[in-house]
């Protein structure tokens, strides 16, 4: 018996390997697959599934550390942590408390306003991107897709996030929590932070997670440009490379 003749398959009808990824999609692609999802932004720039779900691991890691240190002790352990620790020890009872207060007040509401924080911050980040990959490697890429790459490239921090919120409801000494180092993804966190300043910030430029991030970026840039990968990922780490040593530098004169 003759086989049905197949229908004719029209040319413009997408193959499994470039049909449209979902938000969701593109956010589980950038952990098993990103070039999948760095490639679908050249269709669809669109940053708001990255978005939602950073801001709101992160605020549950904001309300894990609230519950478990509060924001008192945070304050008191970054006051530790600085070189204005022996001048702040000399003050009366009562302007100590004050700092404490005004100094705890400011984390409390920029912590919970992270998801506008993360708006402004990525947007200053894409833009030096966007300008290095453009003018410095004639890259043909739009503002709106590298701001929608630095969104999905910073997907493995929801990583971090959860991992700090577990520690912190397993249990840690809040007179040792460091809120700009929580998790053990980088050598710093073993390190006392006051010691030497300037070894304990370039430790902590060895994380796993902005490792992971700065490949994920190279990846978005490449997969959006006619730039190399291998060169891509070295330009973002040479800005981040820079950024850290500057921060060190200044935490070592401190």
């Amino acid at each position: 018996m003759a086989a049905a003749p197949l229908p004719p398959m029209s040319a413009d009808a997408p193959s499994p390997e470039t049909a449209p990824l979902s938000e969701g999609a593109r956010i589980i692609n950038t952990f098993i697959a990103p070039s999948k999802t760095f490639t679908d932004l050249r269709r669809n720039a669109s940053w708001w599934g990255p978005w939602l779900l950073i801001s709101l691991i992160s605020l549950l890691f904001v309300y894990s550390m609230d519950r478990q240190i509060g924001f008192d002790q945070i304050s008191k352990n970054e006051i530790a942590h600085s070189s204005r620790a022996d001048q702040f020890d000399k003050l009366p009872a009562d302007q100590q408390a004050r700092q404490i207060s005004f100094s705890s007040s400011l984390v409390r509401y920029l912590s919970y306003g992270i998801p506008v924080m993360i708006l402004l911050y990525f947007a200053v980040t894409s833009l030096v991107l966007w300008a290095t990959f453009k003018f410095g490697a004639g890259a043909d890429v739009s503002y709106k897709t590298a701001y929608a790459i630095v969104f999905y490239a910073a997907l493995p921090g929801v990583i971090g996030s959860i991992l700090g919120a577990i520690s912190l409801f397993a249990g840690v000494n809040p007179e040792g929590f460091n809120v700009n180092n929580p998790v053990a993804t980088n050598p710093a966190y073993f390190m006392d932070p006051t010691t030497n300043k300037f070894l304990y910030g370039m430790a902590s430029a060895l994380d796993a997670i902005v490792i992971w991030t700065i490949i994920l970026l190279g990846i978005g840039f490449s997969c959006n440009s006619k730039v190399k990968r291998t060169t891509a990922i070295v330009m973002v780490a040479a800005w981040y490379l820079f950024w850290k040593l500057g921060l060190a530098a200044l935490a070592a004169r401190s």
